[in-house]
Formats: structure tokens, sequence, C-alpha cells
């Protein structure tokens, strides 16, 4: 699939048909975030596929979400600090989510690219999954992303913010680009 294709179709998913999905596929789709930038290049982020009914269920009921327990597989994204902390000391936090979150993309964008479907699961209690896939307490549980086959794709997609109400020039709220001056 064409990258351009592939950002403008990616879209969350919520109802997932019962195929099965074959975990090499999502394992290629793990591959792709390890070539998102890593601060010093220090990779911080961890994957746990996850493809027990049992576990999927307490993660579902983690993440209070009823979409997620029917899933046969779940991607949680994991952060490890200590080592980004020890290089770049307080800004650290900041550089493992900024990672993390590009990792993610690059996962998201293979994930259409495979004719998968998934969904970004922010909110949970991240103790209950920690518990449930034995984290250590100093690892930080960024996401959690149920992976199946979309469930009758959906014809219409939202509305994406148009261009000019997210673009700025120079300082922030600029909306104008001034056109250079000839003889310069």
């Amino acid at each position: 699939m064409e990258l351009n294709k592939a950002i403008q179709n990616r879209h969350s998913v919520r109802k997932f048909s019962s195929k099965k999905p074959d975990w090499r596929t999502i394992i290629e789709c793990i591959d792709a975030s390890r070539y998102a930038p890593m601060a010093g290049k220090i990779y911080t982020v961890r994957f746990i596929l996850v493809d027990n009914k049992e576990s999927i269920k307490k993660i579902a009921e983690a993440s209070h979400q009823d979409f997620v327990s029917p899933v046969k597989y779940i991607v949680v994204v994991c952060s490890e600090l200590s080592k980004v902390l020890n290089a770049f000391g307080e800004r650290a936090k900041i550089y493992c989510r900024q990672q993390a979150g590009a990792a993610i993309q690059n996962f998201l964008l293979k994930i259409e690219d495979s004719g998968l479907a998934t969904c970004w699961v922010g909110d949970f209690v991240e103790e209950q999954v920690k518990r449930e896939l034995r984290i250590p307490d100093n690892i930080n549980v960024e996401a959690i992303f149920p992976v199946g086959y979309e469930f009758m794709k959906a014809k219409t997609r939202r509305a994406k913010a148009d261009i000019d109400r997210i673009l700025y020039f120079n300082n922030y709220k600029n909306s104008k680009m001034k056109s250079p001056r000839r003889g310069n």
C-alpha cells in the first residue's frame, strides 16, 4: 500500500470480525516500530503480544472497553525509562513518550498496510495490566491495541481537521506565509 493511502485510511476500529489474524503478520507490524526515531539510539519501547483468552478478558476489564474482549490478539506497548533517564536526566520522560508515539505510529501504519485493524486504547488501569502480564513496576504501559480484522469496513470516514486550522507560520496563530521578497 502507498504511504499516503495508509495514512489517510488508518482509523480506529471497535468492531472486529471473528476471523483470527496470523500472528506472524502482527509481528511484522511490530517490527516496523524499530525504525522509529529514538533519543540517543536507545530503544525504550517494548511490545507484548497477548493471545491468552483469559488475559485478554482481564485487560479488557482493565480498559473498561467492551470491544477489546472479543479479539484474538492484543498488543500492549510499554516503555523502559531507566536507560534514557541515565542518558538524558529530566527530559527522559518526554523522550520516552515521544519515542513510544513514533514507534506506535509506525506500528499503526503497518497494521493498516497489512489489512488488519486496531484501536488505540489509552484509558486503562495500569496496575491491573501490569499484574496480568507480570510487567515490572519500573516499566510504563503506554497503550493497548486490540488487533483483528474490521467487521464490515466503514464506507465513510470522519472528516479530519483542515490544514489551515492546524498549520501556522513563524508564530503561533499566524496563518499567513509571507512571500519572499524579490531581489533577495
